[in-house]
C-alpha cells in the first residue's frame, strides 16, 4: 500500500490493523537502514525539537532516559579524558513523616525535595528518582565541583520551610553519596558505588555527604560473606575456646583462667574477635555464640578438675544475654552436667552492661546472686559507676581497665585512680584484678597497691586449652616462656592453686 493511501486513511478517522503494521515495519527499516537503535532515535528527535540535555535536566528522567544520559556522559569522558561524578542522595528519616501524617503529606514533602534539588542543579545534570526517597545525579567535572554541589543540596533540604497540614515543619536533611568516573570504577559500578558511600553517612548519623573509598565496597563485600560464615560457624566446629590465665599478685601462681572466643575460618584463618563479636552483636548471633561458650567452658573446666587443675573459669557475658530470662537456667545446667561449684565459675559483665538499670537486667543479676555464682564487673573505670548502685550488685570483683595500666608507669594520674579503684573494692569487699599487665613495673606497682590478682602478657597469652594443660604439667623450676614472655615468674604454676580445695559439686 503506498504511504498517500495510509495518509489519505488516517484523515478519514482510523488506520486499519493491516496499515499499523506496515507502517511499524517500514518505520523499523528505516532505523535499521541508518544504522540507529531505538536510544540514538531518541536523541536524534530532541536534537530536531531543539531539546538540549540543559533543558532536558531541568525535569525528572525517567530511569531508561538516565542510564542514556550516563552511557552518553561516560562516552564524553573516554573522549576527552575528562571526569564525570555520580551522586546518589536519599532523604533521611523520611519514614518519621510517612507513618507520622500519611502517604498524601509524603507524597508533597518528596515533590518540595525534588523542586529544591532540581533547582540547585546546573545544566547539563541529569537526575532520576531511583525509587522510594532515593534520587541519582550527575554532575560533569570534577570532585570538587561535585563535593560544593553536595554541600549546596544538604542546605537546601535542610531550610525550614516545608509545609505539613498547613505548618511549617522542620527542614529535611539528606545522606549523599559521590563516586567518580574512571577513578572508581566502570560505568556499570558508579551508582553502585555512590550508594556504598550514601550508606556510610547514614551510618554515621545522615545530614551530610561522602566520597566513595574502594575500601568502603571491599568491607561491605567482606562483611557480607563473614556474616554468612559466621552463621554455620558454630555448627561447622570452627569456634574454639583460648584461655587467658590470671596469676595471684602475692604468690604469681595461676589461679583462673579467662575464655576467649576464637574463630578459624577454613579459608582465611584465625579471625580477631574485635571482628566478629561485635558483627555477632548487631545480627543477633551472639546469643547462640554465648550458650556455646557457656558449654565449651563448663566441659573444659570439668576436664581440668579431673586432672587435677581445680582453678576458676571466666567467661564474658554480653549485654544481648544479660536481657535473656534463661540465662542463669542454661549456667545452672551447665553446670550441674559437670558437677561444678557455680562459686568457682566466674561470669565477667563489663561495666556499661552491669549499670543498665533495666527490670530484665537487674532479674539476671539477682539471679546470678540466687545461684552463688561468681559475678565480675569488665572493663571497671571507663563507663559511670554509681557507688550506691555499685553496692548493690552481687558481685564479688571488679576487673581494672587496661587503659589504666597501661598508663600506670607515665601518669601519675593513672597511678592514682588504680590505686583508688583497689581501696574503694576492698572496702565493699571485693577482689581486684587487673589486666592488661605487660612490664615489671605495672607488676610491681600493682602488688604494691595491694590488688589481688593480675592479668596481661607478662605472665601468658591467651592459649588453647590443650597448650595451657600442657603449660600446667610443667615442674616449678621451668623457666619456660621467661624468653618468650608467657610467663613472668619461674615459680608460677598450678600445682599449689589457691583452689586447691575445690571439690565436684554434689548432685
Amino acid at each position: 500500500m503506498p504511504l498517500s493511501a495510509i495518509d489519505a486513511a488516517s484523515t478519514s478517522g482510523a488506520l486499519p490493523a493491516w496499515a499499523w503494521a506496515t507502517l511499524a515495519a517500514l518505520t523499523v527499516a528505516v532505523l535499521v537502514l541508518a544504522g540507529l537503535n531505538w536510544k540514538q532515535f531518541r536523541r536524534e528527535r530532541n536534537r530536531r525539537l531543539g531539546i538540549s540535555p540543559g533543558q532536558a535536566a531541568r525535569a525528572l528522567l525517567s530511569r531508561e532516559d538516565f542510564e542514556e544520559a550516563v552511557e552518553d556522559a561516560v562516552g564524553r569522558c573516554d573522549e576527552s579524558s575528562g571526569t564525570l561524578c555520580a551522586l546518589l542522595i536519599n532523604l533521611d528519616n523520611f519514614d518519621d513523616v510517612n507513618q507520622g501524617y500519611g502517604h498524601r503529606q509524603a507524597d508533597e514533602m518528596i515533590a518540595e525535595a525534588t523542586t529544591r534539588l532540581l533547582a540547585q542543579c546546573g545544566q547539563g545534570m541529569p537526575m532520576t528518582r531511583m525509587g522510594g526517597v532515593d534520587f541519582a545525579l550527575l554532575v560533569p567535572g570534577d570532585k570538587n565541583a561535585a563535593c560544593a554541589l553536595a554541600a549546596r543540596l544538604c542546605e537546601a533540604l535542610t531550610a525550614p520551610t516545608f509545609a505539613i497540614e498547613g505548618r511549617a515543619a522542620t527542614g529535611m536533611t539528606c545522606s549523599i553519596g559521590l563516586a567518580i568516573y574512571p577513578l572508581h570504577g566502570a560505568r556499570q559500578r558508579l551508582i553502585d558505588h555512590a550508594s556504598t558511600a550514601m550508606r556510610q553517612v547514614k551510618r554515621a548519623g545522615g545530614g551530610d555527604y561522602m566520597v566513595f573509598d574502594p575500601k568502603m565496597a571491599v568491607d561491605h563485600r567482606e562483611q557480607a560473606e563473614l556474616l554468612a560464615d559466621l552463621r554455620q560457624a558454630v555448627e561447622r566446629g570452627q569456634l574454639e575456646l583460648y584461655y587467658q590465665p590470671k596469676v595471684d599478685a602475692r604468690s604469681m601462681q595461676f589461679t583462673a583462667a579467662e575464655a576467649l572466643v576464637r574463630w578459624h575460618h577454613p579459608q582465611r584463618g584465625m579471625i580477631s574477635p574485635a571482628l566478629f563479636i561485635p558483627m555477632a552483636e548487631r545480627h543477633g548471633l551472639i546469643g547462640a555464640i554465648g550458650s556455646w561458650v557457656i558449654d565449651d567452658a563448663t566441659r573444659q573446666a570439668a576436664a581440668w578438675r579431673a586432672v587435677g587443675l581445680r582453678m576458676r573459669v571466666a567467661i564474658n557475658i554480653s549485654a544481648y544475654q544479660m536481657r535473656q530470662d534463661d540465662l542463669v537456667d542454661h549456667i545452672e545446667a551447665a553446670l550441674a552436667r559437670h558437677k561444678l561449684q557455680p562459686s568457682r565459675f566466674t561470669c565477667e559483665i563489663t561495666e556499661s552492661v552491669a549499670m543498665e538499670d533495666t527490670r530484665v537486667t537487674q532479674r539476671s543479676f539477682e539471679r546470678m546472686r540466687k545461684a552463688g555464682l561468681h559475678v565480675s564487673i569488665d572493663d571497671f573505670g571507663v563507663g559511670q559507676a554509681s557507688l550506691s548502685y555499685l553496692r548493690r550488685l552481687p558481685a564479688a570483683e571488679l576487673k581494672i581497665d587496661a587503659s589504666f595500666v597501661q598508663d600506670m608507669e607515665c601518669s601519675a594520674d593513672a597511678r592514682s585512680i588504680v590505686d583508688a579503684v583497689v581501696r574503694l573494692a576492698h572496702a565493699l569487699n571485693l577482689r581486684v584484678v587487673a589486666e592488661g599487665v605487660e612490664t615489671e613495673r605495672q607488676r610491681d606497682l600493682l602488688v604494691k597497691m595491694d590488688c589481688d590478682e593480675l592479668q596481661g602478657f607478662l605472665f601468658a597469652r591467651p592459649m588453647s586449652a590443650t597448650a595451657l594443660t600442657t603449660l600446667a604439667s610443667l615442674d616449678d623450676d621451668s623457666v619456660y616462656g621467661r624468653k618468650s614472655g608467657n610467663i613472668a615468674s619461674e615459680k608460677s604454676g598450678f600445682r599449689d592453686s589457691l583452689f586447691r580445695e575445690t571439690m565436684p559439686q554434689e548432685i
